[in-house]
């Protein structure tokens, strides 16, 4: 990805790489990237003007049947070439328009979060927001699932997994981190850190800037591969590319990857921590003189992100199984409070560094199952929130929240418990999202629509099977 590629560099890169197909690429609702492809001699400068028509109606969100034509518009910065493509193939990421009106679409992810954008730099507060998210996810050797009017089951298993130290493997060479313990081992406890490595070199080959990578807390083979911060709808779309590479590096060496935030039980989730700052000038807006180094409008920035928890949790942590990872008193922090230092709290000041530049917000809540345009808008539009209203984030929590006593826990919010109820706090708290027409009252409407019918009440009507072994005799 290029950010001063134009079309005609496009164009160019295509014959230069004798490129066969360009693959157009966009993001659905819930946040499942989705494809077509065309032979490359059918594109030129003018598909950069003119679009490319598709049918809405089959995409999960969008329109209905009877209005179900519409525009894809490639967008020439996000050309890359792709890693995995039996025949040489070109990637644009691409923007969703009304074919009649050339309105941009506005239940289009990407257009939410490059209108969020926008109503920073309108705002006169900032005119770059940063952002950071340190996505966790898990490589498995096998998985079977079903789920059906008379069964429902899931197997997943995994050659680092604990319960497999008993095994006959011919021969069992051991080496499986324990529950709770596979952060940082060495190999051969971290048994992949090689096919880490090669998703790192295809990542760097596409053009994302990778920090570092490790193995994570749980069993089973939980990962971790960072990004350098960027600017938030280019970290978009690193990270839409980032779980592309994820999972095919995983699929072509006989392994599948998941972001799902709790495949597990009695074991660590996957979150996504998201750091964010501000920056107005060329200048960090978030550094100052106030609690851990921080300026009073990263203060109330964190005012705002803490208010405002509750709804964004329907955004950050999306999927019914987000919340078997946010339970309290385990290990994800779901207690809305800030620190410095401190994990247990779900906003929190890093110290690693005593540069003005490094000073910034993360955000412990979310997980990677959630789309990143949308969740890192309404991250940015409820911090904005707190800057313009002067939200006073209250005293910073620096003592660990998962130890506090009864009648200390007790005074301290905590984000909600389930899907249903974040989707109630969203549609009770959305109007700061709405500033900037960022997002529409269409666009949280027809989420909290979906995440309900589609999602809360499948999960609500089907028996689950731990359901048999608490009740059957009863």
């Amino acid at each position: 990805m290029h950010k001063d590629q134009s079309p005609k560099d496009v164009v160019r890169m295509i014959r230069d790489n004798d490129l066969r197909y360009v693959d157009f690429r966009f993001m659905d609702y819930p946040g499942m990237q989705q494809h077509f492809t065309i032979p490359a001699k059918e594109v030129n400068e003018d598909t950069f003007e003119d679009g490319l028509g598709f049918d809405g109606s089959s995409i999960r969100g969008w329109q209905g049947i009877h209005e179900s034509d519409m525009l894809v518009l490639p967008d020439a910065r996000t050309a890359t070439i792709d890693p995995f493509m039996a025949h040489p193939t070109l990637v644009l990421y691409c923007n969703i328009l009304d074919p009649i009106t050339k309105e941009r679409y506005s239940r289009d992810p990407r257009n939410i979060a490059q209108k969020a954008e926008a109503y920073l730099a309108s705002t006169g507060i900032g005119d770059l927001a940063f952002f950071g998210p340190e996505a966790e996810f898990f490589i498995f050797d096998d998985i079977q699932y079903d789920s059906n009017a008379h069964s429902s089951y899931y197997f997943l298993d995994s050659s680092e997994g604990t319960w497999n130290s008993g095994r006959e493997e011919g021969p069992n060479l051991g080496y499986k981190p324990r529950h709770k313990e596979g952060y940082f081992p060495l190999p051969p406890s971290d048994s992949m850190h090689d096919l880490r490595a090669e998703m790192v070199e295809v990542m760097l080959e596409c053009g994302l800037n990778v920090e570092c990578h490790h193995h994570e807390v749980a069993t089973g083979g939980q990962q971790e591969i960072d990004l350098r911060f960027s600017p938030m709808v280019d970290m978009a779309d690193q990270m839409t590319l980032y779980k592309y590479i994820v999972k095919n590096v995983a699929r072509r060496n006989g392994r599948t990857a998941t972001f799902m935030p709790k495949p597990l039980f009695n074991d660590n989730g996957s979150g996504m921590h998201t750091h964010q700052s501000i920056w107005r000038d060329g200048k960090p807006l978030f550094a100052g003189d106030k609690y851990a180094g921080l300026s009073q409008e990263a203060l109330w920035y964190i005012g705002g992100l803490l208010k405002h928890a509750p709804a964004l949790v329907a955004l950050t942590n999306p999927t019914t199984n987000s919340f078997k990872r946010l339970v309290p008193g385990y290990e994800a922090p779901v207690n809305i409070a800030y620190s410095a230092r401190n994990r247990s709290a779900c906003c929190r000041i890093p110290m690693y560094s005593p540069s003005p530049k490094a000073k910034r917000v993360e955000f412990r809540v979310p997980d990677p199952s959630c789309n990143p345009y949308i969740a890192f808008a309404a991250l940015l539009m409820a911090g904005l929130d707190g800057i313009q209203n002067k939200i006073d984030p209250g005293a910073p929590m620096d003592k660990n929240l998962y130890d506090l006593p009864p009648e200390e826990k007790k005074n301290i919010q905590q984000v909600p418990g389930s899907l249903a109820t974040a989707l109630d706090h969203l549609e009770a708290d959305h109007e700061f999202m709405l500033k900037g027409d960022v997002f529409t009252n269409d666009a949280i409407e027809t989420w909290i629509e979906y995440k309900r019918t589609e999602e809360v009440d499948q999960l609500n009507l089907r028996p689950h099977p731990h359901e048999f072994y608490l009740y059957y005799d009863i």
